[in-house]
């Protein structure tokens, strides 16, 4: 089944899925059996009945038209957005067996589809302009000065700590309760640097993690010791860098680059949480500006963001940069297209060059944990216990990460090379490389293995 001559596949459907219990469960519904006046119309909209414990099927609709991505309306009483039966619903249309036929929106759809895009249009030619009464700016400069100082007695008392944990010796840290480590990144919560928290847990973690947890603990304090020294040092820095550090601190930052107009490949898609919040990260290459870009979006524990773009899909669209020296994230602006299959894929590098690459954005930003890189014609291979992507036309390779090792992707990406060369896309950090799509040698669509 196609939509304006666009086929979806069920791993770009299963994409949208916010977690994996929502994949597994929207699985089962991909099948005729519980659906019923199931349709689909040239515009866009896809709808049907899905028979659930109750006495009344679940009214499903989707719209896919809308260039801001897929809109979910379904009865049922799930909070996840898509719920398993608008997934469900999707798969049995991307099935293209007929049970979705082309027809007439019923009026309960017609009327959601209608309503949303007129509210849809309101809000385009408004253009924003109908916004409350403006910020005091003297206020929101007071406030801004008020967190600095925050942030700069904590970064001063972070330095102190440090300074103590060294002169102790770090074989002290592994008798030392978690508790020290949550303890000082409560109090740099209270200065408002949340980001410097983030980093104080992430300490709490290494003593007694294995072998060589010492020297991994002294990097680490090494890396939150240049951090503070940034912040307290940020006005002899230049603006990039210091653009970088109070993004690193956990100051918020709006994008100031100018719109980037192009077709934007989603060349992945993943979620991580904390277990207070869930972060996506969507990375998009431009076809014409042949730049990587990277979209953050937010949903509370135990809710999926709300943005959601198909792996493999391009879309017109505008990106602006945020500020920061090496910042490759981006805010998603006005979308001027649906996502739809084209032939586009980023260009290839050896594993030397993408190593290489990540050196030279550790330059710019330190405390980089690692750097997209598209890896062309590699080969994945075991070596001893772990794995590798080896270059097909070289001696260099490049060793997955753990985590990647521990993923039922990595079988994905073993079964679609077989043996050959495939193109790959990933991140390359200091812990190895983690591979998140990939696409077959010659032809052949993208596969997510993440």
């Amino acid at each position: 089944m196609t939509q304006q001559g666009v086929r979806w596949i069920a791993d770009q459907v299963l994409a949208l899925a916010p977690d994996a219990a929502s994949r597994k469960a929207g699985s089962k519904l991909g099948a005729a059996g519980p659906w019923s006046e199931a349709g689909s119309s040239d515009e866009g909209t896809v709808w049907g009945l899905c028979k659930g414990s109750g006495s009344k099927p679940y009214r499903t609709v989707v719209d896919i038209a809308d260039a801001a991505g897929p809109a979910y309306k379904c009865s049922c009483p799930s909070r996840k957005f898509p719920c398993k039966h608008a997934l469900g619903l999707l798969l049995l249309w991307a099935g293209g067996d007929g049970t979705v036929p082309r027809g007439q929106a019923p009026d309960w759809a017609q009327q959601w589809i209608e309503g949303r895009r007129q509210r849809a249009q309101q809000k385009r030619t408004a253009g924003g302009s109908a916004s409350g009464a403006s910020a005091d700016p003297q206020a929101a400069r007071r406030r801004a000065e008020q967190r600095a100082e925050r942030i700069t007695a904590g970064a001063t008392e972070l330095e102190q700590r440090l300074t103590d944990l060294l002169r102790g010796g770090l074989a002290a840290a592994e008798q030392a309760e978690y508790g020290l480590w949550e303890e000082t990144a409560a109090r740099m919560v209270d200065a408002q640097a949340p980001g410097l928290a983030a980093r104080v847990r992430e300490l709490g973690a290494i003593p007694s993690s294995g072998p060589g947890w010492p020297v991994r603990l002294l990097e680490e304090c090494a890396l939150l010791h240049l951090l503070d020294q940034g912040w307290l040092r940020r006005e002899r820095l230049p603006d990039g860098t210091a653009a970088t550090v109070r993004s690193r601190v956990g100051l918020p930052g709006s994008p100031d680059g100018p719109p980037v107009r192009d077709h934007w490949l989603v060349l992945a898609q993943y979620d991580t949480s904390d277990g207070r919040l869930t972060t996506r990260r969507i990375w998009l290459y431009g076809a014409t500006s042949q730049r990587t870009a990277l979209l953050l979006s937010y949903g509370a524990a135990g809710r999926a963001p709300e943005l959601a773009l198909p792996v493999g899909l391009t879309f017109a669209a505008e990106l602006s940069a945020y500020p920061g020296a090496g910042q490759l994230r981006a805010a998603l602006g006005e979308r001027f297209t649906a996502p739809a299959p084209a032939p586009v894929r980023p260009p290839g590098v050896s594993a030397d060059q993408a190593a290489a690459r990540y050196g030279e954005a550790l330059r710019d930003d330190p405390w980089l944990d690692s750097f997209p890189v598209t890896l062309g014609r590699v080969i994945p291979t075991p070596a001893e216990d772990a794995w590798q992507l080896a270059d097909a036309d070289g001696d260099t390779a490049l060793p997955l990460t753990p985590s990647a090792i521990a993923r039922p992707g990595l079988w994905r990406l073993v079964a679609l090379s077989g043996g050959a060369p495939v193109t790959v896309f990933g991140e390359c950090g200091h812990r190895g490389f983690t591979p998140l799509t990939a696409w077959p040698r010659g032809t052949g669509e993208a596969v997510a293995l993440c």
